[in-house]
């Protein structure tokens, strides 16, 4: 096993940073190393003017990075947060992220929680991104909502095909 290992925890709808919060409280620091909420960043028009917001990237979902440690031990902290429902399982063994999942995480939010957002032009149908976290995975991105300003990604993480959120403003396309 790694030194670390990333697993993933569901928790109710909301209560995913305030889980987060008691998790780094609660969960030794000999077993836990540190817990992410992804978040994404947004542009949505109120009232006439584009304001920026973040939304949770993976609602109802918390990240643990935990350190080198019996499956066992992880759910016995786990148990002791209130609102953490159950790490996720695969094949009846405690789900782990692989290090390209968790690489490809990282490199979205910037090493951090938050994806930034991302811009790009469409020429000939092909989507080129020229800044933001999205440059050079123009490949994961599988349908584009131009008038709300965001992409859709799909990517594999926790063992299965995943859609996620990500803001993207295509500022021209040609045809």
């Amino acid at each position: 096993m790694a030194e670390n290992s990333w697993y993933v925890a569901r928790v109710r709808i909301g209560a995913e940073e305030n889980v987060r919060i008691r998790c780094l409280e609660q969960i030794s620091s000999q077993i836990l190393r540190d817990c992410y909420v992804f978040h994404y960043k947004e542009k949505r028009n109120v009232q006439g003017e584009w304001i920026v917001q973040e939304q949770i990237l993976f609602p109802g979902y918390v990240f643990l990075v935990v350190r080198d440690v019996e499956a066992e031990k992880i759910n016995r902290e786990l148990r002791k947060v209130k609102s953490a429902i159950e790490i996720l399982e695969m094949d009846g063994k405690l789900a782990v992220l692989t290090d390209e999942e968790v690489n490809f995480l990282l490199e979205l939010s910037g090493q951090g929680q938050i994806i930034e957002f991302s811009e790009g032009i469409i020429e000939q149908s092909k989507v080129r991104i020229y800044s933001g976290p999205l440059v050079g995975k123009e490949k994961y991105i599988r349908k584009i909502d131009r008038h709300k300003r965001r992409a859709v990604l799909e990517m594999s993480l926790f063992g299965e095909k995943q859609e996620m959120l990500v803001g993207l403003e295509i500022v021209l396309k040609t045809h």
